[in-house]
């Protein structure tokens, strides 16, 4: 069984414009999902219907078999499903790391003990284990979305959903962001599911699902989807960064696989074409 399925979802937030029309996909456990699409796509819409911060007009969506319109489950979804979003000061709610942590555990009533036990292993996850005692207000864009991170895993969610949550941050806060949340996925079996608009961060999913005003328009591994730029161009989404320069080189001759989406790989491409010449 998916432990995300949705079924012919539809949903508006004013009754009248649909902004997700008849969606349906499922998401395996332990799954690294990427979304893509282009701004007001109805991606964001479906991280809140994920968490059952609101529910479907038509359709179900189901955590881990629970329906999330049934009011009485979506305590426990909340509990299973742990959202990330853009800007992590609206997610920070205490002066010192430590108590930001607590917070949720503490909301569901746990032991001392194991409250304890939840903060020590949060901050270890999201490298952050120095800074119990910092405040949240001196810390970097990338720290802060770490300690963000940290305080939905300290509920021990199942499933992790990153919503446009490093928009805000420079280069480096997303590779330190992005790099906690891999870890977490290979080593601790965390399923994500991560909504952005910046294409290098799709490329180590497992599959990529692209939505289009408001429907699932494509769905396949990073390679299938970005094998298909014209079709993602008439979508407004453009190519990975070593994925584009390695088109423009193969335009002026150079022989550059077609396969190209990291900056490792074009990297490598690179060096193997001059050790050749």
């Amino acid at each position: 069984m998916p432990i995300l399925k949705a079924e012919n979802v539809s949903f508006s937030y004013d009754k009248k414009t649909e902004v997700l029309k008849d969606v349906s996909l499922e998401v395996k456990r332990g799954e690294y999902i990427a979304i893509i699409g282009h701004n007001g796509s109805g991606k964001s819409t479906l991280a809140r219907l994920f968490n059952a911060l609101i529910v479907p007009d038509f359709g179900k969506v189901y955590i881990d078999g629970l329906d999330t319109s049934i009011k009485d489950n979506q305590f426990k979804i909340r509990e299973n499903v742990g959202v990330v979003f853009q800007n992590p000061d609206n997610q920070l709610v205490a002066s010192i790391v430590v108590d930001d942590v607590a917070f949720g555990p503490e909301n569901l009533g746990l032991s001392r003990e194991e409250i304890g036990n939840r903060i020590d292993f949060a901050l270890k996850a999201v490298g952050m284990e120095s800074f119990r005692k910092a405040s949240p207000e001196r810390l970097s864009g990338g720290q802060k979305q770490r300690i963000a991170i940290a305080g939905v895993l300290a509920l021990k969610p199942q499933i992790l959903v990153l919503d446009e949550s490093t928009s805000m941050l420079d280069p480096e806060g997303r590779r330190e962001v992005l790099n906690v949340v891999k870890k977490l996925n290979k080593e601790n079996g965390v399923t994500v599911i991560a909504i952005t608009h910046y294409m290098e961060e799709v490329v180590d999913a497992d599959r990529v699902i692209v939505v289009n005003d408001g429907e699932v328009a494509m769905s396949g591994t990073p390679e299938e989807i970005f094998k298909q730029k014209q079709t993602l161009k008439s979508y407004g989404l453009e190519l990975p960064l070593a994925s584009y320069i390695a088109e423009k080189l193969r335009e002026k001759g150079v022989d550059i696989p077609q396969t190209i989406l990291t900056e490792k790989q074009l990297s490598e491409a690179l060096c193997k074409l001059k050790q050749k010449s």
